[in-house]
């Protein structure tokens, strides 16, 4: 109504104003009229009315929303239990030890002449301090940390590059106490199930825990995977705490709403709910290896044995796999003749299961991809799996094609397809950007780290190479393709987040093991599906 009575206005056909106690202003000039009705006080009256009739409707949405929001928490406050009442009072004492630092910092940097750096005047919502908080809250906030740095699409820069530091090692937790959990799933004693399980961890993750471990009977060597006690009552409380505070936010801010702050927040529940779930990462490891069977690449790559008689819920045993991560070029060498064709083997094997398999492995690190003792490529821990749709497949090759070829306008097509916009975005100006940006992958510096060691006996010389991954300069250069394509109003699917940081892990293991190859022009190496060829077509 506001905006029909601005253009009525200004177009001196009409006025709304006509029915107003002023009857005396029908009888005046058109000049005279300006002088009492200056276009300022117009504007200010139509900007107030639109104003209102927002407000009007937020208030409106707000009240019908209301009981929505009230059961909401209601009910997840319910399926919390207990539990949200300990995890309330862990999280005050880590808010207040963490403030405490935050007051400290300040307190030192109050007689500095440069002022307070921008991180404390954020206070703990800064990067810095938010990640400190979240490592005292413990496993569920430093995989949400995880996911945060993982995530670049959906967080701010900064946030993504501190939150890096969440990939460290996390405590081991006695092994008294994965003892008791093995004997609790299993339903009976430890021996009559291994031989032996070696107190010493292999690895010690966040949620979980990795022992080295012998089947009794059969003598094969496995691994046990156990879920460390108390994660799952952890995470619940946790995540439907952070759902809580999403909702609410939500609900009070309209800015959020449009952000989708909750349905983030749902994904990332979804995400971590299934990481912990080990009956999902068991179907996901089997639907890896049917995928190996069914195309006939069980003598090229492998991925472990699940023995279901010893796995549950909370503990998962597989076949333990020997061998070398894919960028200790060493070790490599002595195993294999060529380690180029081995790259390439990992490369199609990788590339096949986003078409053939169910789900994608999404964390291909040099600690899940290894060279096996046999030659083969073993892939390792399918907790983090991707799923993709044919859409954003077929839009994902032709992105991919055109990094290779350099056709930038392609590559902003196919972005602009792939992503969800409410806008019209200018390719030719997007496709000058992403030009600028590209042009810097070629100056991407790669770190080798050589040592050498002399045998004393022998005096001969061993030499050793290895590639350092600088997981903050791989996400650097994918966060400047997702602010310039934010900047022209793209919000990409997860699945492309997840895409690229595997294929940033890959090109550091072409500049190790195949300096001299295009990993996106080599034609050993496929990447296009004829199956998906009518979907790619589109965008040309």
């Amino acid at each position: 109504m506001a905006t029909i009575s601005l253009s009525a206005l200004r177009g001196g056909r009409f006025s709304l104003f006509n029915p107003c106690p002023y009857p005396q202003l029908s009888a005046v000039s058109s000049r005279s009229r300006k002088l009492y009705f200056p276009s300022k006080a117009i504007t200010l009256f139509a900007q107030y009315s639109q104003a209102q009739d927002r407000f009007s409707s937020r208030l409106q949405d707000s009240i019908e929303n209301l009981p929505k929001l009230v059961e909401d928490i209601i009910q997840t406050s319910i399926n919390t239990g207990p539990r949200g009442a300990i995890r309330l009072a862990q999280g005050v004492q880590a808010f207040l030890g963490v403030g405490g630092e935050w007051l400290a910092d300040v307190s030192k940097s109050a007689n500095s002449s440069t002022g307070l750096p921008t991180q404390m005047q954020l206070g703990l919502l800064s990067p810095l301090y938010l990640r400190r908080l979240f490592e005292r809250m413990g496993a569920t906030y430093i995989k949400l940390g995880q996911f945060i740095a993982s995530a670049p699409t959906m967080f701010p820069p900064e946030y993504v590059e501190e939150f890096q530091k969440c990939f460290d090692r996390a405590p081991a937790i006695p092994f008294q106490e994965i003892q008791a959990i093995l004997r609790e799933e299993l339903g009976r004693p430890i021996e009559s199930v291994y031989e032996y399980v070696d107190p010493m961890p292999i690895a010690s993750a966040s949620i979980a825990q990795v022992h080295g471990a012998r089947l009794k009977g059969s003598q094969e060597d496995v691994v046990i995977k156990v879920l460390k006690p108390g994660i799952e009552d952890i995470l619940v409380a946790d995540l439907n705490f952070v759902y809580i505070v999403a909702r609410i936010l939500e609900f009070l801010s309209h800015d959020l709403s449009r952000a989708s702050l909750v349905a983030i927040v749902k994904d990332i529940r979804e995400s971590m709910l299934e990481e912990v779930d080990f009956y999902k990462e068991a179907a996901n490891i089997e639907s890896f290896r049917r995928y190996l069977e069914a195309m006939g690449l069980t003598r090229q790559a492998t991925a472990p044995k699940v023995y279901q008689h010893c796995s549950s819920r909370r503990v998962l045993t597989m076949e333990r796999l020997y061998g070398v991560p894919l960028t200790d070029l060493d070790s490599i060498s002595s195993l294999v003749s060529s380690p180029e064709t081995s790259l390439i083997t990992a490369l199609n094997v990788w590339f096949g299961s986003l078409l053939a398999c169910e789900s994608f492995h999404a964390d291909v690190h040099a600690g899940n991809l290894w060279l096996l003792r046999d030659g083969r490529i073993g892939f390792l821990d399918f907790g983090i799996v991707g799923r993709i749709s044919p859409k954003t497949w077929a839009a994902m090759e032709v992105f991919l094609t055109s990094i290779a070829s350099e056709e930038y306008e392609s590559m902003a097509s196919a972005l602009i397809e792939m992503g969800a916009t409410n806008k019209d975005v200018d390719t030719n100006a997007f496709a000058r950007d992403l030009e600028k940006i590209f042009s810097s992958i070629k100056e991407l510096d790669t770190e080798i780290v050589v040592a050498t060691a002399r045998d004393t006996t022998t005096n001969a010389t061993a030499v050793s190479a290895n590639v350092v991954v600088d997981e903050r300069q791989m996400n650097a250069l994918f966060l400047d393709v997702i602010r310039v394509s934010e900047s022209y109003g793209l919000r990409f699917p997860r699945e492309f987040a997840l895409l690229m940081k595997q294929l940033l892990y890959f090109d550091r293991y072409t500049r190790l093991l195949a300096p001299n190859m295009n990993m996106l022009q080599d034609q050993r190496i496929t990447i296009v599906s004829n199956k998906r060829r009518s979907y790619r077509d589109n965008f040309k």
